[in-house]
């Protein structure tokens, strides 16, 4: 932990030095929904590759560049592209970004995936509120030794999607004329798409949607004490008697087509949140 610190503390100190204020909000955005970076009145954009110790992304689709500006009034600083555990790093290496945002100022996290949507009534397209998740990955990232400096050793995952978060979402979704279905959001290792038997399991463990990501940043800035929303674009339908399976390419253009939808409501929740 101690070294895992000291690789934080380099990181935002390289930051830091292209960031003249602290951001308020960090944001991840997933598959197909790097556009909203768009939207950011960009003040310094830096490849992963350039920042001390952070995993760079290697998934078509994901830009890999950290962006630093202001969105919605607020200094936002934005991943346009994770990292997943399928592509080989552990779960602290996945998570160490949402670190360093921490780190950075950050109080508020905004993280958003692709999905398959399990529930019967989701469409592609369609977005989902995270209410809450299931961890199915065999690997956590705060296993071994915990730095009481940076969070608590068990941290309570009963608000891990902040309900006050959650309930401006829903309020600017409603002004906004965009519905918003609510779920249980369950992450798999991946990077495999899952069998129609592992479908059937999910929906009968609780599941709404399926993806393989978000989950780790979930559990680490919850760990850091920091407030989070969640949003999932259902990209397939996850239907186990489907005639033709989904394709990667198939995902990324359907978060593609979705991505306005959810632009309006992270630049109203951003807004509407108190500094």
């Amino acid at each position: 932990m101690e070294e895992l610190k000291k690789n934080i503390i380099e990181a935002t100190d390289y930051l830091q030095s292209k960031m003249p204020q602290p951001p308020v909000v960090g944001i991840i955005l997933g598959s197909g929904l790097g556009g909203l970076a768009d939207e950011i009145e960009k003040e310094a954009e830096i490849p992963y590759w350039e920042i001390p110790h952070f995993p760079v992304s290697t998934v078509a689709g994901h830009k890999g560049k950290l962006i630093y500006g202001e969105l919605a009034g607020k200094k936002v600083v934005a991943l346009q592209g994770r990292i997943h555990y399928y592509e080989g790093y552990s779960t602290v290496e996945v998570t160490f970004p949402v670190r360093v945002m921490k780190f950075l100022g950050a109080s508020y996290l905004i993280v958003s995936n692709a999905a398959g949507g399990v529930n019967p009534r989701f469409r592609p397209g369609d977005l989902m509120l995270i209410v809450d998740h299931i961890n199915l990955l065999p690997e956590n990232p705060l296993r071994g030794p915990n730095d009481e400096t940076i969070g608590p050793r068990f941290p309570s995952m009963h608000n891990a999607y902040d309900r006050g978060l959650r309930n401006l979402a829903l309020e600017v979704a409603l002004k906004n004329g965009i519905y918003l279905h609510q779920g249980v959001y369950v992450c798999l290792q991946g990077p495999n798409l899952e069998t129609p038997a592992e479908y059937n399991f999910i929906r009968i463990i609780g599941g709404d949607a399926v993806g393989m990501s978000t989950v780790p940043e979930v559990i680490v800035a919850n760990h850091m004490g920091m407030r989070v929303v969640g949003f999932s674009v259902i990209t397939n339908v996850a239907n186990p008697y489907a005639p033709e399976p989904t394709s990667h390419e198939e995902v990324v253009a359907v978060a593609e087509r979705a991505k306005n939808q959810l632009s309006v409501i992270v630049k109203g929740l951003i807004d509407l949140i108190e500094v």
